[in-house]
């Protein structure tokens, strides 16, 4: 058995709100009539309804609802491109633009990346300070790739502040934005307003089925309508993703302390084990990397072993790193449902596996 067999036999989780299963969209469409009319290529009162939705949380002008997010930062992008002539962005060097979307922004549009600071690091004033001419300047809140770090909230404002003034685009790649908040103490509208255009993500920490949302001035947003039909996103129906998109946001916006705090309680548990540490020690969000002081293959053996005899799901896969391997956990439903003996169990199986090292 390898390690993701493992790990989806697993009845319970420590990361997420529980297996992607088709059950995740019917308990979404549990209360919808069945006569509720779909949006139709973009178009119809489900649609507008949700963007209005978003309008009100994020206090920007319009709002989009995009089939993913690859395609709604891509477009945004290259729309402030266009406005300032100047195919020149800037971004983190571990941005998702940059690692997973096998050079969508050049291939696609002919934009040149400018990459800010260190991977290993959050970008700091200081390196933005030093960015040749760019159009926009893209910020990922929290850093996904370092462990969810974020920068304090006056450094963010500096850096933002910055920006405006040398006729910078700000762009937010804020797919956990709501995950942020408890840090931050703040509203999503007191985040999103530090930007030009805000985009977040209804699948990662909320937990729909798919889809994302586009917000910025109208003009922006008109434009964004006109490239998301060019990128084929204007199917015929996005209903599935809206619904369950509306119902898992109404569901968990308001829990994102609980999960920060569950975060930060089990990565208290986890770095007291030998062998063991998290980044960061204390999660300034609902997520953080768990390092395993280990070579990979010897992990997986014995991660498969704690999961394949027991019911709670700790990893399904492992990156390998300079001194061991790492994971990523976010906490949601699934480790909040879990019980005080069953992450008892959980701590006791991996002191015991990973002590003897």
């Amino acid at each position: 058995m390898d390690l993701r067999t493992s790990y989806q036999e697993t009845t319970k989780r420590l990361d997420g709100h529980g297996s992607r299963t088709v059950g995740v969209l019917q308990e979404a469409l549990q209360g919808v009539a069945a006569d509720q009319m779909s949006d139709i290529y973009g178009n119809g009162e489900l649609i507008k309804t949700f963007e209005r939705k978003m309008v009100d949380l994020l206090r920007h002008d319009d709002a989009v609802f995009f089939p993913s997010g690859t395609m709604a930062q891509q477009i945004a992008l290259r729309i402030w491109s266009d406005e300032q002539n100047n195919r020149k962005v800037a971004y983190h060097p571990l941005c998702h633009l940059e690692i997973h979307e096998q050079d969508g922004l050049k291939k696609l549009h002919g934009i040149e990346p400018i990459l800010v600071g260190e991977a290993d690091r959050m970008m700091t004033i200081d390196d933005v300070k030093a960015l040749p001419d760019v159009s926009c300047l893209l910020l990922e809140l929290p850093q996904r790739e370092l462990g969810g770090l974020l920068p304090s909230r006056e450094e963010l404002e500096v850096i933002c502040a910055y920006a405006r003034k040398q006729n910078i685009r700000l762009h937010l790649d804020g797919a956990r934005l709501l995950e942020v908040l408890p840090y931050y103490e703040a509203e999503a509208k007191d985040i999103a307003q530090l930007f030009d255009s805000v985009y977040i993500s209804f699948y990662k920490g909320l937990g729909g089925v798919a889809g994302a949302i586009l917000a910025g001035p109208e003009p922006f947003c008109q434009e964004a309508r006109i490239w998301k039909r060019r990128y084929g996103g204007d199917l015929i129906s996005l209903y599935p993703y809206i619904l369950s998109a509306d119902f898992y946001y109404e569901q968990r916006k308001d829990r994102m302390a609980e999960y920060h705090a569950a975060a930060k309680a089990l990565a208290s548990r986890l770095n007291a084990i030998p062998g063991i540490s998290t980044r960061p020690l204390e999660p300034v969000s609902n997520m953080f990397h768990l390092y395993f002081k280990a070579e990979k293959a010897v992990v997986e053996e014995k991660l498969i072993e704690i999961q394949s005899h027991g019911k709670v799901g700790i990893a399904g896969y492992l990156v390998e790193k300079e001194s061991g391997c790492a994971t990523e956990v976010n906490i949601g439903d699934s480790f909040l449902t879990l019980t005080p003996d069953e992450r008892e169990t959980v701590y006791r199986q991996l002191t015991e596996a990973f002590s003897e090292d």
